[in-house]
């Protein structure tokens, strides 16, 4: 028996197979589709070839936006897959896999594989952000997502409250930090922009950020992945937060997260260990 597993990003979206539930096995990526009903059966198609005619046990994975996880759907932050919001996806993806089906939020899974499997790892309280076409975070507490009502949604969290006109997203980190935050103020894929004056002045947004990080979650450690980290200098980050974080104790270590693009397939793999096990307790 096989395990299935993915991420649907903002961008692409990323399916992965386990055979023993413990190792990341081949993976494929594709072009996240635009819509729910397509992209559930490109997953099943891609699944099926992963699984080389083993029979599929289980499915986990993560899913961008704000997700509601006790309705199991996208309620709101999914700029780029506008056409999965709103779908009940845990009942769309058993009714056609025919087996148990676990989600969670994007971020939540890429910081819960940090975590557990490289830069958190032996870390009691991981703080993780992801700076990539959005931008989400998630709060991971002896090894596991931290409990919460209504999602992690950093990208909304107001860092300029004086930028204020017509619209509060004016004031947002995703306006200032996110990918499409980026290209929209600098007319520019983020990944073509060079000059050290900008990528200085996203390292300080990204400060900012991680100020609050800390003051908010007191965590051992913040790791700190995504595309748009291509671009922004560590060095520079670390030095606008001296500056930037007052306090009698010293920052906590930050990292750069460590399993890239599969980071959240880390995640899901383990979500689903967990939420096997939860289920086997009960």
């Amino acid at each position: 028996m096989v395990y299935i597993l993915f991420d649907i990003g903002g961008t692409k979206t990323r399916i992965g197979v386990s055979f023993d539930g413990k190792r990341l096995g081949k993976v494929r990526v594709i072009p996240t589709p635009k819509t729910a009903r397509k992209g559930i059966k490109i997953i099943l198609d891609a699944a099926q070839e992963l699984a080389a005619g083993e029979k599929i046990k289980a499915v986990a994975g993560g899913i961008a936006g704000s997700f509601d996880r006790r309705k199991s759907i996208i309620v709101g932050g999914g700029a780029n897959i506008k056409g999965w919001m709103g779908v009940y996806l845990k009942e769309k993806f058993e009714k056609v896999f025919r087996v148990p089906t676990y989600l969670e939020n994007d971020a939540a899974l890429a910081g819960l594989g940090e975590a557990k499997f490289w830069a958190g790892k032996s870390k009691e309280i991981v703080a993780y952000i992801t700076v990539s076409t959005g931008l989400g975070g998630a709060k991971i507490v002896n090894g596991k997502i931290d409990p919460h009502a209504r999602g992690y949604e950093p990208s909304y969290e107001i860092v300029n409250a004086g930028a204020y006109r017509k619209s509060w997203d004016d004031t947002r980190l995703r306006t200032y930090l996110s990918g499409n935050g980026i290209k929209k103020r600098f007319h520019k894929d983020p990944a073509l922009i060079k000059r050290r004056v900008i990528q200085n002045e996203l390292a300080r947004w990204l400060a900012v950020a991680l100020n609050n990080v800390i003051v908010f979650w007191s965590p051992d450690i913040i790791v700190v992945g995504g595309s748009v980290m291509n671009i922004i200098p560590m060095s520079r980050v670390r030095a606008h937060l001296d500056k930037i974080y007052q306090r009698i104790l010293p920052p906590p270590p930050i990292k750069k997260a460590a399993l890239g693009d599969f980071g959240g397939l880390y995640g899901a793999l383990i979500y689903l260990r967990q939420q096997r096990a939860k289920k086997d307790r009960l």
